[in-house]
């Protein structure tokens, strides 16, 4: 199973220099709830909600959700190896929340900060190049 960062999702919805390989959508793909409010934050920034929209809606549409438990958001609160921005220690708290319900993921992002955390607690990166 792949957890996927907004990172990655923006880039694909926004056609960025980088994009993932078309093989990631054809794996599990599972994120926070969190995801979803970013992207569409994001899009509505930029302008993009109307030529993305739809776009984004089926991109969101086969993602597996994880919602903002409080184990989560509990875990959000303390430190981690590396520093991390709170929107992130929400991600990785929630793949963190997986791996330990015996879920084994790797993480799509294109933050370097956020990958660096996610080493140094043990999640595996999936290569977006």
């Amino acid at each position: 199973m792949i957890y996927l960062d907004t990172s990655v999702a923006l880039a694909h919805l926004l056609a960025e220099d980088r994009s993932p390989p078309d093989d990631l959508w054809s794996q599990e793909l599972i994120s926070s709830r969190l995801l979803e409010y970013e992207l569409w934050n994001r899009l509505h920034a930029s302008g993009s909600a109307v030529t993305c929209g739809d776009a984004a809606r089926v991109l969101t549409s086969r993602l597996n959700w994880i919602e903002l438990h409080p184990d989560v958001l509990e875990r959000a609160l303390h430190p981690f190896p590396t520093p991390v921005r709170p929107l992130d220690a929400i991600h990785l708290s929630s793949a963190l929340f997986l791996t330990t319900r015996g879920h084994e993921l790797t993480l799509a992002t294109y933050d370097r900060c956020m990958a660096r955390a996610a080493d140094a607690v043990g999640l595996l990166e999936y290569e977006v190049a």
